[in-house]
């Protein structure tokens, strides 16, 4: 009987679909997957630009820093200026006085001289020959008495010109020192204004005109109208640190140049002026007075009422007709 060849078992085929099928589904999967995140790429919001009312924010933010140290530049500047016209005040009159003791000086410096080299003068020999006791003691009397007199004299130009020199000497020490100062808030002013322009130039350029000032009604002293009238007619002129017009203005600069017209002098710093009035509370207020903001005395405006005021607010905002609630009010002061 023929032997039978072993049964041979076909190969197994793996279940599903064929290898062929499963790399291009694969392929096709990878693809979608590419597509879609680069849909989702494509439909993520890119980061927008900052609006025009963003960067204004900003610049605000950046200008509470900014307005207290102009202020404080201000009344440095402003007591620099009075202290040096103190110094050359006493100087003008250290003059005479230096050349008084120096003529005193020389007077006695020439008697002294005539006695030791040449001896006793004619009227020292005269007495001393004086047959007359009684004359002799009369004159060496009078002659001790001038010269205490004399020294008095001298001693007391002396003593003048040294408290003038030390007062000078004070004035010119506290000179340096401001001088120093001044030179320090310029530095810090210079690094937050760069900071300023840098967001200045951001900000589309605009020629609209700011609004007028409203009319004014109610009792105004005639000072405070000029000023409110003075103040006004500068709406739309620039802002520029330490400015006091008639082209440009910072905020106590504005003030100043108003109550100016008026023939009242206001000091160039928000401190002074807030101690240069009465102070008057919110219910009295009327046009004309001052209005202050922040616990530092940072900004100052003139107010026109119903809660609205006349200012230069910062740099790349002119002078303006703005409301008074848009920082927090310090107080009232009447100036007129």
């Amino acid at each position: 009987m023929a032997t039978m060849p072993p049964h041979r078992h076909a190969p197994s085929q793996p279940t599903g679909r064929p290898v062929g099928t499963r790399r291009v589904v694969r392929r096709l999967l990878t693809l979608v997957a590419a597509v879609a995140v680069g849909a989702g790429l494509l439909a993520a919001p890119a980061h927008a630009a900052p609006s025009v009312d963003e960067i204004d924010a900003q610049i605000d933010k950046q200008w509470e820093k900014l307005e207290p140290t102009i202020e404080q530049f201000n009344k440095v500047r402003s007591q620099l200026k009075a202290n040096q016209k103190k110094s050359a005040d006493l100087q003008k009159k250290m003059v005479p006085l230096e050349l008084e003791s120096a003529l005193a000086m020389n007077k006695v410096g020439d008697i002294a001289s005539r006695y030791y080299m040449q001896g006793p003068s004619q009227e020292m020999g005269a007495l001393l020959v004086s047959t007359t006791p009684g004359t002799l003691a009369e004159q060496l009397v009078i002659l001790d008495r001038l010269a205490q007199d004399q020294h008095r004299q001298i001693a007391g130009v002396l003593a003048v010109r040294d408290k003038y020199n030390a007062q000078k000497q004070k004035l010119d020490q506290l000179i340096a020192t401001e001088k120093r100062q001044q030179a320090d808030l310029d530095a810090k002013r210079k690094q937050i204004n760069a900071e300023i322009n840098r967001l200045t130039k951001m900000l589309p350029v605009t020629s609209i005109r700011p609004a007028g000032c409203p009319k004014i009604d109610g009792v105004v002293s005639s000072a405070a109208r000029t000023a409110i009238k003075t103040a006004c007619a500068q709406v739309g002129d620039p802002y520029v640190w330490g400015a006091t017009g008639p082209n440009s203005f910072d905020c106590s600069g504005l003030t100043q140049y108003a109550y100016k017209a008026a023939g009242i002098s206001l000091t160039h710093f928000t401190g002074a002026q807030w101690n240069e009035g009465r102070h008057v509370s919110r219910s009295e207020a009327r046009p004309g007075d001052l209005v202050f903001f922040g616990s530092d005395l940072h900004h100052v405006g003139l107010y026109l009422g119903n809660g609205v005021m006349v200012h230069a607010p910062r740099t790349g905002k002119p002078v303006q007709v703005s409301s008074i609630s848009t920082q927090p009010v310090a107080g009232f002061v009447r100036v007129s």
